[in-house]
């Protein structure tokens, strides 16, 4: 029985004439930033200030949100929410996602090269051998080599990574946009929390207010004073309150439970808002600066480009696939049935296998998958051009509120200080006979109702400036 042994290594072409081959511009179409379907100016009129017009000295998007916002406990709070919210937790794993991705399509530019070590033995029959005797063979393998590596002629993979890079740079983008809405949604969540507090103390005031008035009014029943419909409509009144009491102690539970899922984890007792204040954010009066400066910095709007640019690759990979597509198999090194000879100049040994592949006929694969390429870009155009729109309404709608809110809570403050003179005059006049409890019964209900008023525009005031922070495009980390 005859023993053949054959061992070999290899070793890469050189890396140089690959780059060389495969360097090729892409065939996407050149990028074009479409133009803003929007104005170049903010809406005027009585419900904006002079200041719209204005150029702001910094930009919103430039002023951290530690300096936006200042309240110390809402700043607690804020921090508690980036570490623990779900949401942002997910943006950041897409972050990581999406830049895994882009490190596969940037590995596709390089060649792969693999060491590879191996062995086979082989036992031929008589009856196949060409000595006629039995043969066993025993085969090794060890060798570096290029596998199935494409030259990118026409800028397929090229435009791939560009594709890939494109959504990793949006998903920063939406990573930054998940983030300030957060901020701005614990902020308005917390100032509603802060409200319905509010809300609820001036429920009990009114109580224990309605029940002194109700005790009077019974003592003065008692004596004849006062008559039936006197009590009744005090009455009314003590339940109307407690009523109210009943309703704000579920909102203020339920906007607790909201705060609490926002955040991602319980807020400590001593973080939530303890009385009503004016003083949570640093700037209430910040002009926004032009369109153009203001929406093309939002990251929903960065966000939208990155897509509309990836889709744009994509249009060159689809194009390439038109064109021949080449691909490379090599190796180079030395082979000897033994390992003393296993480097002599006689055991050179070298592969090459180029191969090629030419789109013949593919029953229009090739010209539909542009189609879907080319309308995907559209898409995203249009995706694009609307993301900037409802952006611009956003912020008009914001600067609306703005230019009127001080006045409105200065009136309402003015009402519920005339109402409270009122209710002061007449109850002065009950109590000399000269006016009925039911003109009394109506000056309460309207002072409360001015009061609770005055709560409600006081909150939208503070809501109208974390407004701004999100719709002007947030701060810094």
């Amino acid at each position: 029985m005859i023993r053949m042994k054959r061992m070999t290594t290899a070793l890469c072409i050189p890396l140089g004439t690959l780059f060389c081959l495969s360097g090729c511009s892409s065939m996407a179409p050149k990028y074009v930033t479409p133009d803003a379907p929007v104005t170049a100016a903010w809406p005027s009129g009585p419900a904006y200030t002079a200041e719209v017009a204005k150029q702001s000295q910094k930009q919103l998007a430039d002023i951290p949100w530690q300096e936006f916002f200042v309240d110390p406990q809402l700043r607690k709070v804020i921090v508690l929410a980036l570490e623990n919210n779900r949401d942002l937790r997910v943006a950041l794993l897409n972050i990581e996602r999406s830049q895994a991705q882009f490190q596969i399509r940037r590995s596709d530019l390089f060649p792969k090269i693999n060491a590879t070590a191996g062995a086979n033995y082989q036992r031929i029959p008589a009856g196949f051998s060409s000595t006629g005797k039995p043969v066993t063979v025993d085969q090794y393998s060890v060798g570096l080599g290029v596998a199935s590596y494409e030259l990118d002629l026409f800028g397929r993979v090229q435009s791939l990574k560009d594709q890939a890079l494109q959504q990793y740079l949006a998903t920063e983008q939406a990573r930054r946009s998940v983030q300030i809405s957060l901020v701005s949604q614990v902020a308005s969540s917390y100032l509603t929390l802060m409200a319905d507090r509010e809300r609820l103390q001036l429920a009990k005031e009114t109580l224990t207010s309605q029940q002194s008035s109700y005790q009077l009014i019974r003592r003065r029943f008692e004596a004849g004073v006062s008559s039936t419909l006197d009590l009744n409509q005090a009455q009314t009144s003590v339940d109307a309150a407690r009523v109210d009491i009943a309703r704000f102690t579920t909102l203020v539970a339920q906007d607790e439970n909201s705060l609490n899922s926002i955040v991602g984890s319980s807020i400590p007792a001593e973080l939530l808002p303890k009385k009503f204040t004016d003083t949570l954010a640093a700037m209430k009066g910040v002009p926004p600066g032009l369109p153009s400066d203001v929406l093309l910095r939002r990251p929903d709007i960065l966000q939208a480009e990155g897509q509309l640019k990836g889709a744009n690759a994509n249009i060159g990979a689809a194009r390439a696939a038109f064109f021949p597509k080449i691909t490379l198999v090599s190796s180079v090194g030395f082979g000897s049935e033994g390992l003393s000879g296993l480097f002599n100049k006689d055991s050179f040994a070298w592969q090459f296998a180029p191969q090629i592949s030419i789109p013949i006929f593919d029953a229009g694969s090739n010209k539909a998958n542009l189609k879907v390429a080319e309308v995907d870009r559209d898409i995203m155009v249009a995706q694009y051009e609307k993301a900037i729109q409802i952006a611009f309404r956003e912020v008009a709608d914001a600067l609306a509120q703005q230019g009127t809110i001080n006045e409105e809570v200065a009136a309402q403050q003015s009402l519920a200080d005339a109402t409270s003179e009122s209710y002061r005059l007449t109850m002065a006049r009950y109590d000399k006979g000269v006016d009925s409890y039911l003109n009394v019964l109506y000056s309460q209900r309207s002072l409360y109702s001015a009061q609770q008023a005055l709560i409600n525009v006081q909150l939208a005031r503070l809501t109208n400036v974390v407004t701004f922070y999100k719709v002007l495009g947030g701060g810094g980390e």
